[in-house]
């Protein structure tokens, strides 16, 4: 091969080096274990996704508030990955609309491949660094925004076209990668590493690697909706009530937050829309549907906010009539 090359036909290089790729001293006769010792010897591993996601809660903190503070201004979250990074990213972000009860375009996933890499891989497509910036073009992305690159190894050329042409976008930057700093640079402007040390089975970034992104990805996304006032509590206020487990979710939140019976809750659900949060405003405020729409509008969708905030205004006007 030749020793030049460019972004779009990187080179191939030795990774051996790096975290991911390292062999593991642990479990190096890993093909003659029984399968209560295979099944010991992942359990004592996988306890090293708590220790990384822990050292890393500063950098998780930060990426909370930029993505909250992005959203609240009218902007996207976008997860970019290739292989069992992009499937992670792409099932975050197909969970927050019944979740949270946000549209589908406000968190999306991106992988190398599209839809089909998420069923069949196709693993070569990573290599593609133009790939990855041509997803973010052709999907608008602005200032407004927020991109995360998840690319476990570090090195993902179509992860880094897509961190770098949200960066000349204006965008949020955020990586997230299982390699130390010192082994891998990326430039992004909140650089999340998550150390979980070598895999069991050598270089499958699908066992920690991947359990230690899905539990960032999550500490994340609902961190963000909660600070966007999706949740109160600890209640899925914006449940999408579209089944039959969501719908009997719904009333068991509303009986457990107004003491209401099964029936009535049923019947407040209905007169709010079918949505919790509506329905909670109702009941605390005594107004009515539209009046509520306007007051969480008004206050951005908070609930805690919004009852706060009239029952307030309702002390008030009490007090100029004395």
């Amino acid at each position: 091969m030749s020793a030049t090359s460019d972004k779009n036909n990187p080179p191939l290089i030795e990774r051996g080096h790096l975290l991911t790729e390292q062999v593991n001293p642990k479990s190096q006769n890993l093909d003659q274990l029984s399968s209560l010792e295979l099944v010991d010897l992942f359990n004592q591993e996988d306890a090293q996704t708590l220790a990384a996601i822990a050292s890393a809660r500063a950098q998780l903190a930060m990426a909370i508030d930029r993505t909250a503070k992005s959203l609240r201004h009218g902007g996207r979250l976008f997860y970019v990955g290739a292989g069992t990074s992009g499937r992670l990213g792409v099932l975050d972000a197909a969970e927050c609309p019944p979740t949270f009860c946000t549209p589908p375009e406000l968190v999306q996933g991106i992988i190398a491949g599209g839809a089909g890499a998420l069923v069949r891989s196709s693993e070569d497509l990573e290599d593609k660094f133009e790939d990855g910036a041509e997803a973010i073009a052709h999907r608008h992305i602005t200032e407004l925004d927020v991109v995360v690159g998840i690319t476990a190894g570090g090195t993902t050329p179509f992860v880094h076209g897509a961190l770098q042409a949200a960066r000349q976008r204006g965008a949020t930057t955020i990586s997230i990668a299982c390699v130390p700093v010192e082994q891998v640079s990326i430039d992004a402007d909140v650089d999340i590493r998550l150390l979980v040390g070598p895999e069991v089975l050598a270089g499958s970034t699908r066992l920690k690697a991947g359990t230690v992104t899905k539990m960032a990805l999550n500490i994340i996304s609902t961190g963000v909706m909660v600070q966007l006032g999706k949740v109160y509590g600890n209640r899925m206020v914006e449940v999408a009530v579209t089944n039959k487990k969501l719908h009997d979710r719904a009333l068991r939140i509303l009986q457990d937050l107004t003491d209401l019976s099964r029936e009535d809750a049923g019947y407040l659900l209905e007169r709010s829309g079918r949505s919790v949060k509506l329905a909670l405003l109702m009941h605390w405020t005594g107004v009515e549907r539209e009046e509520g729409d306007r007051l969480l509008a008004e206050h951005q969708g908070n609930l805690r906010t919004a009852v706060v905030s009239y029952s307030r205004s309702q002390e008030s006007g009490v007090r100029s009539q004395e």
